[in-house]
């Protein structure tokens, strides 16, 4: 791969990196901040309850991301960044360009996509049992 797109790849990572860091920082000191829960009503608790939790969820996404950013750039020094992990092709630059951190071609992560969405869907099949017309004769006889 190209020195330039890699030093290009390296700057984006770093200021994706720097940019999670500041809002995960930013959510903690708000966190804090709204503990005080003076002069508040039962809603205005459970409002900022929902609000709380949510933000530990996005909080979660966006270390997820963080790791992936790591990784990304300890991919670039060892030499390895722009490899697809699944089939070791080349990832295009303007697939990089869009998302920096990837680890997969285009190819693969659609594959990969698929192949979840058919996971799920079984799971699914398996945790809602269908009810036939026989399981139901037997409740009212």
């Amino acid at each position: 791969m190209r020195k330039a797109v890699l030093k290009r790849a390296r700057e984006r990572l770093a200021k994706m990196k720097a940019d999670i860091l500041h809002e995960i920082e930013a959510s903690l000191r708000e966190g804090r901040e709204a503990g005080k829960d003076d002069g508040m009503d039962t809603y205005d608790i459970a409002t900022e309850e929902r609000d709380r939790e949510i933000n530990m969820i996005l909080n979660d996404r966006e270390r997820e991301k963080l790791d992936a950013i790591e990784s990304a750039i300890g991919r670039i020094e060892e030499g390895s960044y722009g490899e697809c992990e699944s089939c070791e092709s080349e990832i295009s630059e303007a697939r990089l360009e869009a998302m920096p951190f990837t680890r997969l071609c285009v190819s693969c992560q659609a594959e990969r996509e698929k192949e979840e969405k058919l996971m799920r869907r079984l799971e699914l099949d398996r945790s809602y049992r269908r009810i036939t017309p026989s399981d139901t004769e037997d409740d009212y006889s």
